[in-house]
């Protein structure tokens, strides 16, 4: 897995380039007692949606995968391996992470068959560490227009 590590991308194409290698990482993977989740944290615009269209990419997703910031939740259905389901979450303008209890988020994090990725997972990482399952954090950082830091570590 891709822990501990980081990389410099100067390209949307290299982001979903390391995000599709991640995807065929997971598919590998054996299957944990949880879903398989994935934090995002960075400033708007560095990286976080444009990462989870490689990672769709990755996992056969054929819809375009756009941020669902005012949707707050998308789910993709994923053939051919065992997962069966990519949920694309967006904390950006949840206050209160009850919010997403309310959904049924606890579920989606408990069932072993699904990948979640979470943008601005900080502001639930309580959640996350409460469920007691495995993530991976992927951190970005802004070094100019069009270089990115992408760094990955584990929970």
């Amino acid at each position: 897995m891709k822990q501990n590590k980081t990389y410099i991308t100067s390209t949307p194409e290299e982001t979903q380039k390391i995000a599709e290698d991640l995807a065929r990482e997971l598919i590998n993977k054996n299957i944990t007692k949880t879903a398989v989740i994935i934090g995002l944290k960075g400033d708007l615009g560095s990286g976080k949606t444009t990462i989870l269209q490689g990672f769709g990419k990755g996992l056969g997703v054929k819809e375009k995968i756009l941020s669902p910031t005012f949707l707050i939740m998308k789910k993709f259905h994923v053939s051919g391996f065992k997962f069966h389901y990519f949920y694309h979450i967006d904390c950006y303008r949840i206050n209160n992470p009850k919010e997403l209890l309310d959904l049924g988020f606890e579920k989606i994090l408990k069932n072993p068959q699904n990948i979640v990725a979470i943008e601005w997972s900080d502001k639930i990482k309580k959640i996350i560490k409460d469920i007691r399952a495995e993530a991976i954090f992927i951190n970005f950082k802004f070094i100019s227009k069009n270089k990115r830091k992408i760094s990955f570590s584990k929970s």
